[in-house]
């Protein structure tokens, strides 16, 4: 019998089956950053592996520098950062903390560093697999954090990430989920050199931000109590405010380059997907979302909220979007051990005095376990009245 349920699947004019990996690197060869400098971790090995390969075929005119650890990667780009040139570095899970002191020392330090995670479990017990708990650790670090459902949002992200670091002087994080957009293929459109620069421009910092042999200057300096906050502050004021810019930059990304390029969401922060004003809604972000819209679609009572920005945190756009519902589930691949879910924690926190929905902290996929569409199903249909915990699916 002939299932007319399927869907066509449109492939753009232009694309390439790709490994999400490589279409990353292709990416950001094509950004033509000056310095890039990594070392290797599963899942995101290949992302720098063909890095070093385009510089090793006279393909890419950037320095490649090899790095013994993750700190040392994250040190290399920030002292190349600080000479003002555009850097690169990408990293997973344990790398990623290991790279911690660096990492909050780039946003405090304001350079314009992006950063590719191919999210990852973490130790212990030993995973390689998929989850977003190394990110989760430093969402607080000061960067902009964007999360990708697949791997042409991957592309337009990394592109936004340089021009959002590059104009607010934050360093920006793209996270990819390891494995299921690392190493899977689908049809995607990598910008050319050329496309790219009519968007992203040769970095040109400010004269006077950065270090200079000839004008001699201070970063990072010693801060006494009478200043440190203040300069927290900045930080942070900074961040928050952000937001109107990049909702800006995205729409100039698309007029630029095309929406088969930057995709056809309206925003950069969010996406909602379904009926409006349904009474049950999905929150969940990276590559989850594609199962979680499969489920909506055949559930035409149910809706996602996809959180494509999490940094600075999209509160006024999921307050308007979620001001209907009156059940809440918030997936996510992370915990915030001894609480509930990071994102559902912060969204009880934004939503509060605004809804009178129940609001559910899910945990599935940790480590890489699947998510299926049974899954979201049976997620759907809990009735705890206990939202004050953390409910683990299996």
């Amino acid at each position: 019998m002939k299932n007319n349920n399927k869907k066509k699947i449109k492939i753009p004019k232009g694309s390439n089956i790709l490994e999400g990996s490589r279409a990353v690197a292709l990416t950001v060869a094509n950004i033509e950053p000056d310095v890039v400098s990594a070392y290797p971790i599963t899942p995101q090995t290949h992302i720098v592996e063909d890095l070093a390969k385009f510089k090793a075929d006279g393909k890419a005119s950037y320095e490649y520098v090899r790095a013994e650890s993750e700190f040392a990667a994250a040190s290399i780009v920030v002292g190349a950062s600080a000479t003002g040139v555009r850097t690169y570095s990408a990293t997973s899970s344990q790398g990623l903390l290991l790279m911690t002191e660096v990492i909050f020392n780039m946003a405090g330090l304001r350079l314009p560093i992006v950063l590719t995670i191919a999210n990852r479990g973490v130790s212990s017990p030993i995973t390689i697999w998929n989850d977003h708990q190394d990110a989760m650790t430093v969402r607080d670090a000061g960067w902009l954090m964007f999360f990708a459902e697949n791997h042409q949002e991957a592309v337009a992200q990394h592109l936004l990430a340089y021009k959002l670091a590059e104009t607010l002087n934050i360093p920006a994080m793209v996270n990819i989920d390891g494995f299921i957009l690392t190493h899977s293929y689908e049809p995607v459109i990598i910008p050319t050199k050329a496309q790219i620069k009519k968007y992203l421009p040769k970095y040109s910092p400010t004269k006077g931000s950065y270090l200079n042999p000839k004008e001699p200057m201070t970063m990072g300096s010693f801060a006494r109590p009478a200043y440190y906050q203040e300069i927290r502050q900045s930080l942070q004021d900074d961040l928050s405010n952000s937001i109107d810019l990049i909702e800006k930059e995205y729409k100039k990304l698309q007029k630029t380059l095309g929406k088969d390029i930057a995709t056809k969401d309206s925003s950069a922060l969010i996406e909602y997907y379904g009926k409006k004003k349904a009474k049950t809604v999905i929150v969940a972000m990276g590559s989850v979302v594609g199962t979680i819209k499969e489920v909506v679609d055949e559930n035409k009572e149910v809706a996602v909220l996809k959180l494509k920005v999490i940094r600075p945190f999209p509160y006024k756009q999921i307050i308007k979007n979620l001001k209907n519902a009156k059940k809440i589930i918030v997936i996510e691949k992370a915990i915030s051990l001894g609480n509930v879910g990071p994102m559902a924690s912060e969204l009880k926190s934004a939503l509060q005095g605004k809804t009178p929905a129940k609001i559910y902290s899910i945990i599935a996929g940790l480590g890489g376990r699947d998510i299926t569409k049974k899954k979201i199903n049976k997620i759907i249909n809990i009735n705890s009245q206990d939202t004050n915990k953390a409910i683990f699916i299996s």
